[in-house]
């Protein structure tokens, strides 16, 4: 009954997504003020490079708790899977998004935004509703995708909510902003965002999508926010939003309201430590990035089996049985990893590793199962 149900999903999704044309930035700019993206600056081998020298911010640790068993990779089929993630990826994403300093602690909105009921009663208010209509193209490799943030509401006046900001992002053609990309045909991607850069700093973003394999209507999108300062890579603060498929794509002219399936999340307890440390096995599909054949767009692929050890010291632990974590080896290569135990002992993660000098080498995502210990 889950596959029919997931068939269906998947046609409706098709259907519904090939009637809407992907919007024009230019056309939607005239409506709303659009943030400043940077030039993306790639090298003549189409490698995302960060201008600065080895990473220094993590303590220095090895690689050796990602131990990649045996291999076996496949053939992937292209024609299909970008296809694939267009249905399953497109639509109006509804939910809730929250900001949390990178020790995991959730950061209020700003009190100008928050109803005068709440601060009456000195309620904290931590969460935005958000919107995300998100469209890709079935036939051309491109995706567009508006992070809509409302302001709080009391009680069911959700559903006449106004919109407090707009991030447009646009994958692909000539109106492409995005360094890295890399798909798999369930929805899942992970993006790496160049935000701005002057003097003193540049700030970049890793956007972690992740669909729950037991609900392809249910995501997490984790974005960790990442500055290059005095020739190091600190990691400021994570974005989160756990959103659910409403619908068809609209452009965000329709708004769930009340009958969001979700509710906010950023209050509530952090994943438990015991849950997420130990050893974890599962397959591992990965993009590469170092071949000189490399574009910004790459699938993931082949199917590996691999090990992987976390600790505690090195997570950060989020609500909604999320976390992030980032560490260094000791050749000073640097992994960025996001993950979601959608179910006791099961869980999906995605990494990205730079090497040394900064240059994206992979990413890859995982489906795993934790293994009792001497396992």
């Amino acid at each position: 009954m889950a596959l029919a149900a997931n068939s269906i999903i998947s046609q409706n999704r098709t259907l519904n997504s090939l009637s809407f044309p992907l919007p024009k930035l230019a056309s939607i700019h005239q409506h709303h003020s659009k943030p400043n993206f940077y030039p993306v600056h790639l090298q003549p081998t189409n490698q995302f490079r960060l201008r600065t020298s080895p990473i220094s911010f993590v303590a220095k640790t090895s690689f050796s708790d990602i131990d990649v068993q045996s291999s076996n990779p496949t053939t992937s089929s292209t024609t299909n899977s970008w296809s694939d993630f267009a249905k399953n990826v497109s639509g109006e994403w509804d939910g809730f998004g929250a900001e949390f300093t990178r020790e995991g602690n959730p950061i209020e909105l700003p009190e100008s935004v928050v109803p005068e009921a709440y601060r009456e009663w000195e309620v904290k208010v931590f969460d935005w509703q958000t919107q995300c209509p998100t469209l890709a193209q079935p036939g051309e490799k491109m995706m567009f995708y508006k992070s809509i943030k409302l302001l709080p509401t009391v009680g069911c006046e959700a559903d006449a909510a106004t919109q407090y900001s707009i991030d447009e992002r646009n994958f692909g053609g000539a109106d492409n902003k995005v360094a890295a990309f890399a798909y798999q045909s369930s929805g899942c991607y992970v993006a790496v965002w160049p935000i701005g850069d002057n003097d003193t700093y540049e700030l970049f973003e890793v956007e972690h999508c992740l669909i729950n394999p037991k609900d392809r209507e249910s995501r997490a999108r984790i974005i960790q926010v990442v500055r290059i300062q005095d020739k190091q890579m600190v990691l400021e603060k994570f974005r989160v939003f756990c959103e659910q498929w409403y619908g068809p794509f609209r452009n965000g002219d329709q708004l769930g309201g009340c009958a969001i399936r979700d509710s906010s999340f950023a209050a509530t307890d952090a994943l438990k430590a015991l849950e997420v440390v130990g050893v974890w096995q599962g397959a591992s599909s990965t993009a590469s990035f170092t071949s000189s054949q490399s574009t910004f767009l790459q699938e993931f692929s082949g199917d590996t089996l691999q090990k992987s050890t976390r600790d505690e010291c090195d997570l950060t632990l989020l609500p909604r049985q999320l976390w992030c974590s980032m560490k260094e080896s000791e050749d000073g290569e640097s992994l960025l990893e996001a993950g979601w135990l959608f179910d006791h002992g099961h869980a999906i993660a995605s990494r990205c590793i730079f090497s040394n000098d900064t240059t994206l080498k992979e990413i890859s995502i995982a489906q795993e199962t934790a293994l009792l210990e001497g396992v």
